[in-house]
Formats: structure tokens, C-alpha cells, sequence
């Protein structure tokens, strides 16, 4: 038997809530040619037990398990064992439209030379445990994507909505393993200044779970992980820049999960101190954004959610 197009890998941790769902998604694409392969990281709750169960419906899912590694680590065993041509990576809680395999084939069929492909992410709120439709979405920029696309404001935004070509990402190495945070963006960096391209698909495919308690990110991290990572790539006044429209990112994402409201102007403050021009020049949507920072202490955080989700 021929190996599968797409090799479909899911890392779980504690996700037994979720990961029916999140399997349930990828059982229903048009394109049916893939294999599913599910780590689970050392949960300490059923998510053995359910990944087991999953795996009795479908003879194309495959579960293995090892010691609690961290997301890159588990991505990278789940990638090792892969035998697509093509990976796609989905986080345990989150979810795909029906074609969003079907569209990736397109692309890579299309421009052969491609080595990764995204496309446009929805963010979903969380409500009692389930999915709700989201009405905000990423960007897709037009062409191939550069390293400064990848720095700055990562249209990717997710690995949920990344597929690669599986030769490529194992010469690469893969994820970096000691990164929590930007491991997505720093591997897409070097995979551009491996001279690989990099493409998004203008449609909505990925559904990103927003956490419905607003606290599943920990933005401290996720600042100081970018830093290590853009620094190694820009320095001076470019990194100053680029923090700026991070930490812009940072607001919205805060503003967006419903977190603290303190925590969103932390970044704001944080990002027009790094650069006001760079903070600003996101046009209407930075106005907004600050806008919101301003008056959100007088929100609460379900509304907020709600204005940005």
C-alpha cells in the first residue's frame, strides 16, 4: 500500500477534552488521502484513553506516547514516524475546515517548487467547551513570504495552519526543541534562508481555539521566546521595530483572550516605547487597538472578547 499524500500530526497533552473534536475535523476532509498521528506527551489526565478510542474507529490513526517532552519535542517524534509527502500540524485543540487538506494539495500541485504552505486562521472563541464561530481572521499576504513577514507580524500564526514537505522539515531538524514560544516562526525564518518558499492560501481553513478563561497564553513567554528568536536575526533599530509591532500582536492577542486588562496595556506601553511609529502604523486597526486598551478597563473581559474574537 502506497504511503499517505498527508501525514497529519497532532501532539496532546491534557487535551482529552478537545481531541475528539479536533480529530473529527481532519475524518471529515474532501481529501481522504492522509494518516493521523497523534502523540500524547505524558498527559496526566484520559487523553491516552481517548487517543486509544480514536484509533479503534480509524485504521489511518496512529497513537504513540512518551515521556513529557514539550510541543516542539512531540511535534518532531510525530514527524519521524510521519510517511506523507506532505505534513500538516494540528494542535489538540483546535480544528480544520472540510478542505482545508483539499487546498493544500492545490497549491503544492500547482507551484511544485513551494516548500510550506498557510492559509487564513479563524479565531474562535471558546464557549462552554465548544468552538463558536469567530468573526476576526488573519492576513494573507500576496507572494512568497520573506523573513521579515515571518519576524514581524506571522501571518502563519499558528502551527495548526502549517503544511511542509515532509524532506524538508526533517533536513531543517525541525522545531527547535528548547522553544516553547515562536518555535512556528522560527523555523519558517530558516526555512526562507534555506532558500525555501513559503505561500499562503486566501481562505479561512484553520480554526484557532480561543480559551475560554483567557489564561492558556503566557504572554511574558511568548515576548521573551520572540526576542531570543528575532534577535538572532536583527539587531538596533530593526529590532526595536519589530518588538514594537510584536508587542502590538501581544495587545490584541491579550484583548482578544479576554485576558487582564493590565496585561494588554502592559504591551501597548511596552510597544510605543519601543518604537511609536512601528506601533502605529498598522493604520485604523492600531488606532483601534489603542483605543481599546484605553477604554477596556471599563469592559469586562467577556465584551472584550467578544469586540475582538
Amino acid at each position: 500500500m502506497s504511503a499517505a499524500h498527508f501525514s497529519v500530526i497532532i501532539p496532546a497533552y491534557n487535551a482529552a477534552a478537545t481531541l475528539r473534536g479536533t480529530v473529527a475535523s481532519v475524518l471529515g476532509q474532501s481529501d481522504q488521502d492522509f494518516e493521523i498521528i497523534i502523540v500524547d506527551d505524558g498527559s496526566s489526565d484520559n487523553t491516552l484513553n481517548v487517543m486509544l478510542d480514536l484509533a479503534v474507529m480509524d485504521w489511518r490513526i496512529r497513537v504513540v506516547s512518551h515521556p513529557n517532552s514539550g510541543v516542539s519535542a512531540t511535534r518532531n517524534y510525530g514527524a519521524s514516524l510521519a510517511k506523507g509527502k506532505l505534513i500538516a500540524f494540528l494542535d489538540a485543540d483546535d480544528q480544520w475546515q472540510f478542505d482545508k487538506l483539499a487546498q493544500h494539495r492545490v497549491i503544492h500541485a500547482l507551484d511544485p517548487q513551494l516548500t510550506a504552505s498557510f492559509a487564513k486562521v479563524e479565531f474562535a472563541p471558546e464557549r462552554r467547551g465548544k468552538i463558536a464561530r469567530g468573526r476576526t481572521f488573519s492576513n494573507v499576504p500576496a507572494g512568497y513570504l520573506d523573513v521579515t513577514n515571518v519576524l514581524v507580524e506571522n501571518p502563519v500564526c499558528t502551527t495548526s495552519n502549517l503544511v511542509i514537505e515532509r524532506e524538508a522539515f526533517l533536513n531543517l531538524g525541525g522545531f527547535d526543541k528548547s522553544m516553547r514560544y515562536a518555535e512556528d516562526q522560527e523555523l519558517l525564518a530558516r526555512v526562507i534562508a534555506d532558500g525555501g518558499l513559503i505561500q499562503g492560501i486566501d481562505q479561512s481553513l484553520t480554526r484557532y481555539r480561543m480559551s475560554e478563561d483567557g489564561l492558556s497564553c503566557d504572554f511574558e513567554a511568548m515576548l521573551s521566546h520572540w526576542r531570543r528568536f528575532a534577535s538572532c536575526w536583527i539587531n538596533g533599530a530593526e529590532l526595536a521595530k519589530a518588538e514594537a509591532t510584536y508587542c502590538r500582536y501581544l495587545t490584541r492577542r491579550a484583548l482578544r483572550a479576554g485576558a487582564s486588562i493590565h496585561v494588554a496595556r502592559s504591551f501597548a506601553r511596552r510597544g510605543l516605547n519601543a518604537d511609536r511609529s512601528s506601533f502605529m502604523a498598522g493604520g485604523t486597526r492600531s488606532l483601534f487597538t489603542l483605543g481599546s486598551v484605553i477604554a477596556g478597563g471599563a469592559l469586562p473581559a467577556p465584551l472584550r472578547r467578544a469586540v475582538f474574537a
